[in-house]
């Protein structure tokens, strides 16, 4: 036995251990993609270990070599960085979820609107406020909302006063902590907010869809995480992505 034992101790480091997967996905599927991780653990698998963020950043990480099985971006334009780059597999490429985007105001300083071409945003910003967004450099939520206040009219008015965010999150933030008397984010972060309230929705054709390409980075693609996205699109992450507000493709 004390052999067997030694022997055992000896190749320790020389065997493999699985390692749980990982996922890195846009900061609007943080509460989403937490549920998921409990369904695919109920399944017999082990939690998965995530990581939210700008689609940007994280694409940018995965370049860098940041070790992740599976990337869930918030547009198209992140998942392309990363195809055009040869660093998914593509035949795995679906695109599983939409999305819409709005305009939210503090829970305690309810409004309705409608947004339409000739809306004063400026005015419901008031002298001095900023109006709280992902950055539009960048950031998915941020280069949806400028395609759609270019769209009506309202950019060049409006792009001086953005308090530009690292992600749709954190413009979800300034608006809950008043920070900002109003934030553009998607309509998923404003459900889970109880600090906000929905404003309006912007029109979807001011705007590209909203959607969110699913992929195995080609890194980290073995047969579980093929099993994930299996599992990602199957009907109880569906029912889970339903029940968070997201489009289910």
């Amino acid at each position: 036995m004390r052999l067997i034992l030694f022997a055992l101790v000896a190749l320790a480091p020389f065997i493999a251990v699985a390692q749980p997967l990982t996922i890195m996905a846009a900061a609007s599927l943080t509460d989403a993609m937490k549920d998921v991780s409990l369904a695919w653990e109920r399944a017999g698998h082990r939690s998965l270990q995530m990581s939210f963020g700008a689609s940007s950043s994280l694409a940018r990480q995965i370049e860098q070599g940041a070790p992740t099985n599976v990337f869930a971006s918030a547009d198209e334009k992140w998942m392309d960085y990363l195809a055009d780059r040869k660093l998914i597999a593509t035949e795995t490429r679906k695109d599983l979820l939409g999305n819409e985007v709005v305009l939210v105001v503090p829970v305690n300083k309810p409004l309705h609107v409608t947004i339409a071409p000739g809306f004063d945003l400026l005015g419901m910003l008031g002298a001095d406020g900023r109006l709280a967004v992902g950055d539009p450099a960048h950031v998915p939520v941020g280069i949806y909302a400028e395609q759609a206040l270019k769209k009506l009219g309202m950019w060049d008015a409006v792009v001086p006063r953005l308090a530009r965010t690292e992600d749709v999150r954190a413009a979800l933030r300034f608006v809950e902590l008043g920070e900002a008397p109003a934030g553009i984010v998607y309509a998923t972060d404003a459900t889970i907010s109880k600090g906000v309230s929905v404003a309006g929705i912007f029109p979807a054709n001011s705007h590209d869809p909203v959607t969110y390409p699913f992929a195995i980075v080609k890194a980290g693609d073995n047969p579980e995480a093929r099993g994930l996205m299996i599992f990602l699109e199957g009907p109880q992450a569906r029912e889970i992505f339903v029940r968070r507000g997201f489009k289910v493709e």
